[in-house]
């Protein structure tokens, strides 16, 4: 965005229009906008939602700056700054969802408030000028928001400046205003104080969910978002697109129940569900592919664990560790010789369905993968839930494997899929694992789970290989899937060396195998990606 270009939209509690996918506010009325507010930067959008479409404007936004923590970026927020555009967005770690907007720099974008400019009468001091020039306190309570309750003084730290911050709040959008510490007193009246020479013009500018600033700031991360994951989803009715997915918990046998936002869950069963069932369910996906690769078919299990197989992974006749297809297509920025894009409109007709393929859910943060009925992984031991039958050679199409990605940053194929958050029950009184668990949490309990049934310590230690998986080798970070080495005894977990967050260019993971569940995981312990088969 060029210096004060377009006029950018201020919605309080909701978000900015930042990004002009409609006409300029200027030739709207603020009813009108307001409708069309949720193609911007919406609170509660997701960050897959929020980045993608940033990235596809780069003359608008040439610089794009993001922040995790790289030890455990699951828990901790991800900052997205703009600093073109005098931006910065704030997401919670474990959702991935948008929380707090902060303008920091007022020069760069022309804001709007209800067709009012919010630089107008700003205060022009010799104080301020190294700053960026934000709206006085006199235009924002008289012209643009109004009479407001007493803020929030924050003294300045000791001997760092003669200058501390008085936040003004009003239900959805604060600002941060200098003002002289020898000026500050808990009897002033707020108003007379900041409209003297004693007060700067604002700083910077906060929009949020909740009545006040104060109020919402120690549960920022923590409440439940008001507006969807998906901005384009808000002004329609619910039967005009396909309910948002909120959580998938992982029952065991091969079944899943789909926690959605408005209706009721959906339950998948692999080896059952049919490729008509999740288009009712999810809508149509976003791409589907078909599946020729077999680069690691070497390595699925035979038998039941007889001599001679050292790779195998079945810790007793009937509940085998399958290793699935890891390269699931939609992982790939580039198709190459052995994928191959399908329109999504051959759906209409099952019958042109090939017989492997992916259903690839970007938005919902999920692939099905379809082909023939196969006999799901076993039901956790202690989960009450009766073990999965055998399926039937039948030539209809169903659901045998579900992947649950991550959208971990730092991972090769982040932005990919917006972020899928699931739950793993292994008994009914249990909480169960989430997909922020570490997986030494995780590992741990499924060994104990599943201690019983290894026919020997050597099954068991098998177990606790990982196989290495390189998605960086290739014509791009994403476009193929190399495997290192085999199995291997130990694994380093570190940070990353790469500026990136990768790992010297390799991008390696590792994959870890339980009956019925494939992992993919990071070198800090997140998991980037969740096979359900």
């Amino acid at each position: 965005m060029t210096a004060r270009s377009a006029p950018v939209q201020i919605f309080p509690g909701k978000g900015l229009g930042f990004i002009s996918m409609f006409p300029s506010p200027k030739s709207l009325t603020y009813k009108a906008v307001d409708k069309v507010a949720n193609r911007c930067a919406a609170l509660g959008a997701s960050l897959h939602n929020v980045l993608t479409r940033v990235k596809s404007h780069p003359q608008t936004y040439p610089e794009i700056d993001l922040a995790y923590s790289s030890t455990d970026p699951l828990r901790n927020p991800v900052i997205l700054k703009l600093p073109a555009n005098g931006l910065r967005l704030r997401f919670d770690g474990p959702d991935q969802r948008l929380r707090l907007i902060e303008v920091l720099d007022f020069s760069r974008s022309s804001l709007v408030y209800k067709n009012q400019d919010v630089l107008k009468g700003a205060k022009s001091t010799e104080a301020s000028s190294t700053t960026s020039q934000g709206p006085g306190f006199r235009h924002v309570y008289n012209r643009l928001f109004g009479p407001s309750y007493p803020g929030e003084y924050i003294e300045p730290a000791e001997n760092q400046s003669q200058y501390g911050t008085y936040v003004l709040s009003y239900p959805g959008v604060s600002f941060s205003f200098p003002l002289q510490h020898s000026a500050w007193s808990d009897s002033c009246d707020f108003v007379a104080l900041l409209s003297s020479s004693a007060a700067l013009p604002a700083t910077s500018m906060a929009i949020f969910q909740g009545s006040s600033w104060p109020e919402v700031r120690a549960k920022l991360f923590t409440q439940q978002p008001q507006y969807p994951r998906s901005s384009a989803v808000v002004s329609k009715t619910r039967d005009a697109f396909a309910d948002e997915v909120e959580e998938f918990h992982i029952l065991g046998a091969g079944r899943l129940e789909v926690e959605r936002r408005n209706n009721p869950p959906a339950q998948i069963i692999l080896g059952e569900t049919t490729p008509q069932d999740m288009i009712a369910e999810f809508g149509p996906p976003d791409a589907i592919y078909r599946k020729h690769d077999r680069r690691i078919s070497i390595h699925r299990a035979t038998g039941s664990g007889g001599t001679g197989d050292p790779l195998h992974m079945s810790p007793s006749p009937g509940t085998g560790i399958e290793i699935p297809d890891t390269d699931h297509s939609s992982n790939n920025s580039v198709t190459d010789d052995s994928d191959e894009e399908i329109s999504p409109n051959s759906i209409s007709d099952p019958t042109s369905l090939p017989a492997e393929c992916f259903f690839n859910y970007f938005h919902h943060g999920f692939d099905a993968f379809i082909s023939y009925p196969t006999t799901p992984g076993p039901a956790f031991p202690q989960s009450g839930i009766p073990e999965p039958s055998s399926q039937p050679s039948l030539p209809q199409l169903t659901v045998t494997k579900i992947i649950l990605h991550g959208n971990v940053p730092g991972s090769y194929p982040f932005n990919r899929h917006r972020r899928s958050r699931w739950t793993i029950h292994l008994d009914q009184s249990d909480d169960g694992l989430t997909s922020e668990s570490s997986y030494d949490d995780i590992s741990k309990r499924l060994h104990d789970v599943w201690k019983g049934s290894n026919a020997s310590p050597e099954e068991q230690r098998v177990m606790q290989r990982p196989m290495v998986l390189n998605r960086g080798w290739g014509d791009s970070p994403e476009s193929s899937v190399e495997f290192l080495g085999g199995w291997e005894e130990t694994t380093a977990r570190g940070q990353r060396n790469g500026p990136d967050g990768h790992d010297g260019g390799l991008g390696n993971t590792e994959l870890f195998g339980f009956p019925g569940l494939l992992f993919e995981v990071l070198k800090n312990g997140a998991v980037s990606c969740l096979t359900v088969y």
